[in-house]
Formats: structure tokens, sequence, C-alpha cells
């Protein structure tokens, strides 16, 4: 697929989710292509179980709430911030691992221009992203989930033990004081679960709806987390709880320390 029919598929999902229904009048004036062509892209689509055909358009499955195109498009503001705030963290000749999930995939655009670095990812998406002369992918197996472009499974886990001595970034689902991180599917959460027990670094990704509104599946409590990266200041309650953790907080323009000894 070429990168322009895929950023065409990419345009037509961010409007079907950000509109809940789109016409192919429509879509053909804002994408300067015709009719034909986004017939042709919205069957593909559909094929694929990412939206719903309609007469003379699409409209949004709501089973596909989870996937990565959908959750793509959420706090897309608030991830980037996140993302960029990670990645100052990040030097050259690292080896880190990245989540499958969309906060860690708006890291990419700033580790392209990194050099020596090695990654291991289990998202498809993110391993193609990251395509970069001064970056090393290493790509997890196992079996692959179509909606969520990543591979989990029994492979994926026995390739991801061989691994040591790299910085995890983790964006979670959700997070509690007593839950701890969570995820919104048992696959997703043991192979994040693994990679933090393995990790010599622990780095969470939580934009601030995370707070406060744990999932079903439950990663890691905070003993492995070194920091934690957010959009804003969490409240003074989650302040006083990631201080007693010995927790870092990162926000924009400002900055906690892990308490003084």
């Amino acid at each position: 697929m070429t990168s322009t029919i895929q950023q065409r598929r990419e345009a037509v999902m961010r409007n079907v989710y950000q509109l809940g229904h789109v016409s192919v009048r429509q879509l053909a004036k804002d994408l300067c292509v015709s009719e034909a062509t986004v017939r042709r892209d919205l069957h593909g689509l559909a094929t694929e179980g990412l939206l719903e055909l309609t007469h003379g358009g699409a409209s949004v499955i709501h089973t596909s709430d989870y996937s990565f195109i959908s959750k793509s498009m959420r706090n897309v503001n608030a991830k980037r911030i996140i993302a960029k705030l990670a990645c100052e963290l990040i030097s050259d000749g690292e080896q880190l691992f990245l989540d499958s999930g969309t906060t860690c995939f708006e890291m990419t655009a700033f580790l392209r221009s990194k050099r020596g670095l090695s990654v291991i990812v289990s998202s498809v998406r993110t391993a193609q992203e990251l395509h970069s002369p001064g970056v090393s992918v290493l790509l997890l197996g196992g079996q692959y989930r179509p909606d969520r472009m990543d591979t989990v499974g029994p492979i994926a886990f026995e390739v991801l033990e061989r691994f040591r001595g790299y910085r995890a970034f983790i964006g979670i689902d959700g997070l509690g004081t007593d839950s701890g991180l969570t995820s919104v599917d048992i696959d997703s959460a043991n192979i994040f679960t693994q990679a933090a027990r393995n990790a010599k670094e622990l780095v969470l990704l939580a934009d601030s709806n995370k707070f406060d509104n744990p999932s079903l599946y439950k990663i890691s409590d905070f003993t492995p987390v070194s920091t934690v990266i957010t959009e804003k200041e969490p409240s003074p309650k989650w302040v006083a709880f990631l201080k007693t953790q010995n927790v870092k907080i990162l926000y924009p323009k400002e900055k906690s320390t892990h308490p003084q000894e």
C-alpha cells in the first residue's frame, strides 16, 4: 500500500471518528479525489472491519472503540505533549521498549532524528514509523491483531523474555492508587507486565483522563515506575501519592522530583 493511499485512508478514518458518519460526496471534495476512489477506500476499510458502510457513505462501528485508529483520535494534543516530553529523556545510543499504544506511537516523530537507538516494539505501525538510518527496530512476533496493528500471545511473550537492559515506555489505559497500572485487554496487559518486569527503568505515559479511571486488567503496581509523564499537573492527591512512591512527575514547564532523603 503506497503512502498516499495510507494517508488517505487515515484521513477517512479521522473524519469517521470525529463526525460519526461521512458521505462519499463530502469525502471526495475534502480529499480532492473522485467519488469512485472514495468508494474503493470505504469498501476496503469496511472489509477490514474498521467502519460500516451506509447508503452514500460510512459510519463508526462502535465495537471497534479500542482499535488503534479509534484510540489515535482521542486526546491527540495531550498525547503529543507527553510524547515530546518522553523523547527529551532519551539520548542517542539507548535501548528502548515502546508499547503498542497511540501515545508511544506519537513518540516516533521525535525519535527518528536520534542516532544509535535500538527499539523493541510489538506494533507494526510503530515499527514502520520508526524507519530511519539511526534507529534499529526489533519487532516482536506472535499473533497479529489487525484492529490494533500489534502482536501478542506466547511467541511475542517468549521473544520479549530474551531482552534486558532497556528503558520501557508504557502508555496505560487507566490507573488508580489502589489498582496501579491497568489495561483494557488481557493480551496487552501480559506483554506490558513482562516489559515492565524486565526493564531497567519504567516510564509511564498517562494523559489526565487516565487518572482515577482504572481498567480491568492490572499491569503492575507503582514499584517499578521511575517517572510519570502527563500533559498537565495532576491533582494534589496524585502529587502526594506519587511522592510517597518515589515517582517523578513530568508535565509541561514544571517538574517535580524525588522526595529529598
